[in-house]
């Protein structure tokens, strides 16, 4: 006799016979003969009846069909049948809808889900019909019952869930030293150990693309200046090497000569040793140049992830004070003022200057002129971002300015905001290491179902007591994501589980990648502070003194939860200010239908992004810094503050400095300024003025503006969603 039944979402429950009868009573029902009781019992009881004790959904519909083909009621079976395939093409639908609007490529936010994917390329279109139909699998086979429901209740959102059943990691801080000096082997083909800037450069470049293809989320470089400086000085003496068979002498003992900096002169007026050395610091120079041009040129036009998406890239820089260093930065900083092809802003990489006082920072430091030049180009082209190395959570006991390879204990950041620094399972370091997986929770759904209570301070207890339950099945999922990733074989990531996750090394290809990955974190995101708060105190953080003691509460309670479940389920669980893009409209399209239209929570496309101030609120950038500062030591999981620039910055870097000037006084970890740029897309011209109809350079009308869709730059407005150029249509300057 049948005992329990596999649905099709593979879930096993008890067996049911009555829902074998209602579905012949429907059938019956549909026909003029009507009802049968006495044959739906007669064929309920037979099926029930059968020798195995499990059958699954689809072999007792097989079973019901075969029944009332046998009795007399054969239009009974016609009906059954009819009813039977209208349910399974009803089960299909939503997947056909969506496939039909991925091939008639329009513009929702399924297919601009992520800006940095053009999902109309054939290459788009497949990757975005394996995304919709792998996450369907991932809901019914590897997501628990609890987890799968606060999903869809829409408390919880599993980021890059379609990537789930491929075990893959979000990011990594790639070691480039190792591939430099070693050289790689990414399981179709093997890299030499670069010996010049120019392979260096590209080997970067491969490094990340690579790595990329391995991953679900960012590659980032965490010290650029100090991994390419010592390709500089090979440069100066090959190019030395070069005078010296021209003129068939021996140059060697210039190979080492002291350089305060490689600055391009004119040899005019200079002899000897001392021409010598000036001209092969000029070939150097412009070597440099080449290689920084190439290597922006290269993070822009070479694609990952199936021939659709540029790498998504990050490089951190600034406190390498040597003349090789010094040289590195600069000529990457011109190469990015000055732009790509016809004059435009590169997107990629995520340039991040490390700001240190006593190195890149104050007017007496080494690498202080510098940091000026990093403030113009950011004025002009939004990058480089600015990392507070001086931030007290920021900070490394053993950083030594003496020491060479300070880089390893400097924090570095990538992508719109991810941070990796401290470990509890290893050394503390960004080097080697990224986010495993992270998930988001809606705290402004939250909020909403205790918006009812009328005492607040009851109101505000229930909504911590809401918060607590959905935080542990967040710990939970994030714990169940990692069980499984870390089942993975080193030979899935040829590049990253040999060269570039700390301890990799020791892997061999047939080895699990479980006693590794632990040195990496597990995110727990939230966002919609501010509506959060409106929904429980009437007002946001950025208007309310009240509301911000209570977001610093809500906020404090998350990372003391996150610290918790490191000690309980022994990873480095941390909380993130998560950069929603997507899922800025997700969250709210989903309670707007619930709750219907709520002011100030509700009544917009979007949620405001994690703890930020809502970008519609109209305030200074200082009161701006001193409502976003505190949570910054928070969330250690990333963060970033933005200030968005009334009119040209283009020239007036100084603005930018007082941004700046904000995270140092206010402890902040990472910030950047936002303005306006215009861009003709037919020819690449860009200017900042308010509005451009038309191009001065082309006369075309095709006309963007370049904006940051969250930490990173689109090319283009259309590929964003609807609730991010709602959010963007919503900013307001900070004066």
């Amino acid at each position: 006799m049948i005992q329990t039944v596999i649905k099709r979402d593979g879930r096993v429950v008890g067996f049911n016979e009555e829902k074998i009868s209602a579905a012949i009573r429907k059938a019956m029902l549909h026909t003029q003969e009507g009802e049968d009781e006495t044959l739906i019992k007669r064929i309920t009881t037979r099926i029930a009846c059968t020798p195995k004790t499990q059958m699954s959904v689809e072999e007792i519909q097989d079973n019901v069909e075969f029944e009332l083909m046998k009795s007399p009621r054969k239009d009974v079976a016609k009906k059954y049948i009819a009813y039977r395939n209208q349910r399974s093409v009803a089960r299909k639908a939503k997947t056909r809808d969506i496939f039909l609007e991925i091939i008639e490529t329009k513009s929702n936010d399924i297919t601009r889900e992520n800006a940095n994917m053009n999902a109309d390329t054939p290459a788009g279109m497949m990757m975005k019909f394996a995304s919709e139909s792998t996450k369907p699998f991932v809901d019914d086979f590897l997501l628990s019952e609890e987890v799968k429901n606060a999903v869809r209740d829409g408390y919880l959102h599993v980021h890059d869930k379609d990537y789930y059943p491929t075990k893959s990691l979000t990011c990594v801080q790639h070691p480039l030293d190792k591939i430099l000096h070693d050289g790689f082997f990414a399981g179709h083909g093997e890299s030499r150990p670069a010996k010049r800037i120019e392979t260096a450069s590209i080997l970067g470049c491969i490094s990340m693309e690579t790595a990329q293809n391995e991953m679900h989320g960012g590659q980032a470089i965490p010290a650029f200046d100090f991994y390419l400086a010592p390709f500089v000085r090979k440069s100066f003496i090959e190019e030395l090497k070069v005078i010296q068979e021209l003129n068939a002498d021996d140059y060697s003992a210039l190979y080492n000569t002291p350089i305060e900096d490689y600055l391009r002169k004119s040899l005019d007026g200079l002899k000897g040793k001392e021409r010598m050395i000036q001209h092969a610091i000029n070939k150097t120079v412009e070597r440099v140049h080449q290689s920084m041009e190439a290597f922006i040129h290269n993070m822009n036009t070479i694609h990952s992830r199936g021939g659709n998406q540029v790498v998504f890239s990050s490089i951190n820089y600034g406190t390498d004070t040597s003349a090789e260093g010094r040289c590195i930065i600069r000529e990457i900083l011109k190469s990015t003022y000055e732009g790509v092809g016809n004059g435009t802003t590169a997107i990629f990489p995520i340039q991040i200057w490390k700001k240190k006082r006593g190195v890149s920072y104050l007017p007496t430091d080494r690498n202080y002129d510098l940091y000026k030049l990093a403030c113009e180009v950011t004025a002009k082209r939004f990058f480089p971002n600015f990392l507070n190395l001086d931030a007290d959570f920021n900070q490394h006991e053993k950083w030594n300015i003496d020491d060479p390879k300070r880089y390893q204990y400097e924090v570095a950041t990538m992508g719109c905001r991810t941070r990796v620094f401290e470990n509890r399972y290893g050394e503390k370091t960004s080097l080697g290491r990224g986010n495993i997986s992270f998930s988001t929770l809606n705290i402004v759904r939250i909020a909403i179902e205790c918006m009812s209570i009328e005492n607040q301070q009851d109101r505000i207890n229930t909504f911590f007591n809401r918060l607590d339950q959905v935080l542990e099945i967040t710990a939970k999922q994030l714990k169940e994501r990692y069980d499984f990733q870390k089942t993975a074989l080193a030979k899935q990531f040829p590049l990253l589980m040999s060269k570039l996750w700390i301890g990799s090394e020791k892997l061999k290809p047939t080895d699990t990648i479980e006693t590794v990955i632990n040195q990496g974190t597990l995110g727990i995101g939230f966002i919609g502070l501010a509506e959060c708060l409106v929904a429980l105190t009437g007002k946001h953080h950025g208007e309310s003194e009240e509301s911000q003691e209570l977001g610093l509460k809500i906020v404090s309670h998350l990372r003391d939860r996150a610290n918790e479940f490191s000690e309980r389920y022994q990873h480095n669980y941390s909380v993130l200010a998560t950069p929603a893009e997507g899922l800025s409209g997700g969250f709210t399209k989903k309670d707007r239908r619930t709750f219907g239209e709520i002011k100030g929570i509700t009544d917009r496309e979007f949620y405001t992004n994690s703890n930020h101030v809502p970008v519609y609120y109209k305030c200074t950038a200082w009161h701006k810094a001193e409502v976003e500062a505190p949570y910054h030591t928070l969330t250690r999981g990333g963060h970033i503050f933005y200030v968005e620039l009334d009119g040209d910055a283009t020239h007036n870097p100084e603005a930018v400095m007082q941004v700046v000037d904000l995270m140092d006084k206010f402890n902040m970890g990472y910030g950047s300024v936002n303005h306006n740029r215009n861009r003709c897309i037919d020819c690449g011209y860009e200017n900042a003025a308010k509005t451009m109809d038309k191009c001065p350079k082309c006369g075309s009308k095709n006309i963007d503006r370049l904006q940051r869709i969250t930490g990173y730059l689109v090319g283009s407005t259309e590929r964003w969603n609807h609730a991010k150029l709602c959010e963007l249509n919503a900013r307001t300057t900070h004066e």
